[in-house]
């Protein structure tokens, strides 16, 4: 037989039995390299949060260390906001119940809580009212006047009382974040309400863990 005509298996043979040792060392140097980094949650190190002492809407008394070992998404606003605020917490309910059918079991370490910036409107009947339009967990939690503005200035929340509308009533001028804190109270990112339940749910995921 012509060894001419054999060349050519034979190589493809011996390039065939290279590339296939040559799998598991590069699997090996792929084991052992190391992982990267964990992502750094966006507002890791902000000074947003801290003690505060509100009144739920069910008569209790409520600090900010109750919720030690909990994660805990909070928002700003008040019951008599005819759009932006049902806007967002619908949109941030929405997307914690898309996170509780995906990962019920991380779910269950979430508080949701609804502060008012409008002590004077919003009674812990008012408050527990709205709150039970959107989800069973959300807390609302209200005070006095005194007591909303320390835990505003705690969190880093602009909030004022617009001019008198004729007919009476008011609107109130505020900062609509929807944040996201660990269990140790540390600040972790905002949630995008804007963008729709869908993002807020996968922005959940990314540090709910």
């Amino acid at each position: 037989m012509n060894r001419d005509t054999m060349a050519p298996p034979i190589r493809f043979v011996s390039r065939l039995l290279c590339m296939t040792l040559a799998i598991p060392l590069l699997a090996a140097c792929d084991a052992g390299a190391p992982a990267p980094p964990p992502e750094e949650p966006p507002l890791a190190g902000a000074d947003i949060g801290g003690p505060f002492e509100l009144t739920g809407e069910d008569g209790k008394t409520y600090r900010w260390s109750d919720f030690d070992g909990q994660y805990r998404i909070v928002y700003f606003g008040y019951a008599y906001c005819p759009d932006v605020c049902p806007t967002d917490v619908q949109r941030m309910a929405q997307g914690l119940n898309l996170f509780e059918r995906q990962s019920p079991e991380l779910a269950r370490q979430i508080q949701p809580i609804f502060i008012t910036v409008d002590p004077a409107r919003d009674t812990q009947e008012v408050v527990g009212e709205f709150t039970d339009a959107f989800h069973p967990l959300l807390l609302g939690l209200t005070g006095t006047p005194e007591q909303v503005e320390a835990a505003a200035d705690v969190f880093r929340v602009y909030y004022q009382k617009g001019a008198d509308q004729p007919g009476g009533g008011y609107l109130m001028d505020h900062s609509n974040f929807t944040f996201l804190f660990g269990p140790d109270g540390a600040p972790l990112a905002t949630l995008p309400t804007d963008l729709g339940p869908e993002a807020v749910a996968e922005e959940l995921a990314k540090w709910v863990r």
